[in-house]
């Protein structure tokens, strides 16, 4: 597999916001998001054996498989041998393709408002919706996809005072639209990984 790099901190949104995590970044991404902050190209090739042994030299016994895209890599043995292990492990995904079953938690972060209908979800169920909020796009309330769990998340710009606009724009939308949370990116905001 290709894994762009693996890590321990805290899951910064979210419902698990807070929660201490393996992070797994595998490399690569079907879609191509103009506010993607991951180096694609970057990766080592690590078996799975190899990614859940060096996840295991970590405390957190929940792991989160990210990206890019990292349905784009086969995750049925990847997903078993971090179970064998002890971890429960989450996904986060843009929905476009299948995933296996033996997830414990997959947040759904659809694209397609941004990038048009080729990047529609595909899948049908998430435990959480992570929708970006930009304040250009009016956020799509994705009833088709049963989740227990909506977050409008603002995007992060780099520029401090729109950032806080955006924010202050999405925290209006949950408050007029309550089936909507507000989820920060709080790792930023402490300046963690």
């Amino acid at each position: 597999m290709r894994v762009n790099e693996i890590f321990c901190s805290l899951q910064g949104e979210g419902y698990h916001t807070g929660t201490p995590a393996v992070f797994i970044r595998l490399s690569g991404c079907n879609l191509h998001c103009p506010f993607c902050d991951t180096d694609h190209t970057a990766h080592r090739d690590m078996s799975a054996l190899q990614i859940a042994e060096e996840a295991t030299r970590h405390t957190p016994r929940i792991a989160i498989i990210t990206g890019g895209e990292p349905s784009m890599q086969p995750l049925e043995e990847l997903v078993d041998t971090l179970h064998n292990k002890g971890f429960r492990v989450h996904i986060e995904t843009n929905g476009t393709l299948p995933l296996p079953d033996s997830l414990d938690w997959v947040t759904l972060s659809p694209k397609d408002l941004f990038l048009g209908p080729q990047a529609s979800p595909t899948i049908g169920t998430a435990d959480e919706l992570k929708l970006l909020f930009d304040g250009v796009h009016e956020p799509h309330p994705y009833s088709h996809i049963a989740t227990r769990h909506r977050f409008l998340q603002p995007v992060t710009t780099g520029q401090p005072a729109r950032d806080i606009t955006l924010a202050q724009q999405a925290a209006e939308y949950c408050i007029q639209y309550p089936g909507w949370r507000l989820s920060l990116q709080t790792h930023r905001y402490i300046n963690i990984r």
